[in-house]
């Protein structure tokens, strides 16, 4: 279905300049959508997105597989169609919001067989500022060794990033997020498949980045991680047909939106742990 102005808008190109200048207010939200919808090839993968995020939130994007949590990444991103109602991400439209943004996509997203170094890798979050074929020059590199430095892989940014564990590789894909300074930091999924350590190191990165005021908004399926790193909680469910979109079941802060209500509304078909109670829908026990 074809949207209107009305129904399917964002920032024009000319106060998309305006807002992203030095002139935007702070208090702005870094994230504004209203009834927002998203999606690929004109079918809704996750609508009715209506929330402002500000700077220094972290969110956690909690969900069912099927709810649509990476169509909205992908959605702040400009890589997933925008099917209605309005975004601005960093006071413009995600695609030119792009440049401001740091990602962390899944494991299973990345191709680990390139014959590219750690430090490579992570120089790579600074292409869209100098370009592929610039040098980086001494500000660039002292740049890729502080990040390097900052998620605890100085030591091994020679190696060959395919040779590095899983969680190795997740923690430079995220200095590779950081080297840039982004506004704003979109981590898909960033724990799955690590062991304990490498999680347990991931998320006291991630404290730390909370504690320094980054924004970031985090998928996962883990509440635990939830509660113990992020400061807001967006829960989706996904529809109740495979046509239907996902949906919001709860936003706000961790300690009034991380309900076992809406946990019961989003995890259908589900048992999951909140505060040491089991919750188990009726839907599944039928």
């Amino acid at each position: 279905m074809t949207q209107t102005p009305d129904e399917c808008t964002a920032v024009e190109p000319a106060a998309a300049d305006a807002a992203a200048g030095s002139t935007a207010d702070p208090a702005d939200p870094i994230v504004r959508l209203r009834g927002a919808a998203f999606g690929y090839a004109g079918r809704g993968r996750v609508a009715g997105l209506t929330l402002d995020i500000h700077a220094g939130e972290v969110i956690a994007l909690i969900g069912p597989n099927g709810s649509g949590k990476s169509t909205l990444l992908r959605g702040l991103l400009g890589l997933a169609e925008h099917l209605g109602g309005q975004v601005q991400v960093l006071g413009t439209t995600p695609t030119r919001a792009r440049q401001g943004i740091g990602t962390l996509p899944q494991a299973d997203t990345r191709d680990a067989g390139l014959p590219v170094s750690l430090r490579q890798v992570v120089a790579m979050g600074l292409y869209r500022e100098l370009g592929p074929l610039r040098p980086l020059g001494s500000a660039g590199r002292a740049a890729v060794s502080a990040a390097l430095q900052r998620v605890g892989l100085a030591g091994v940014a020679g190696r060959r990033f395919g040779e590095l564990s899983g969680g190795q590789q997740q923690r430079g894909i995220l200095a590779r997020a950081l080297v840039s300074n982004p506004r704003l930091l979109l981590l898909d999924e960033p724990f799955n498949g690590l062991d304990r350590e490498n999680r347990d190191t991931l998320l006291e990165l991630l404290g730390e980045l909370r504690a320094e005021g980054r924004t970031i908004i985090v998928s996962t399926h883990d509440l635990e991680i939830a509660q113990k790193a992020c400061t807001h909680v967006l829960l989706l469910s996904a529809g109740h047909s495979h046509d239907q979109p996902g949906h919001p079941a709860g936003f706000g802060p961790i300690g009034e939106a991380l309900t076992l209500e809406a946990v019961e509304h989003a995890f259908h078909d589900m048992t999951v742990e909140l505060d040491e109670h089991t919750v188990t829908t009726s839907r599944e026990t039928e």
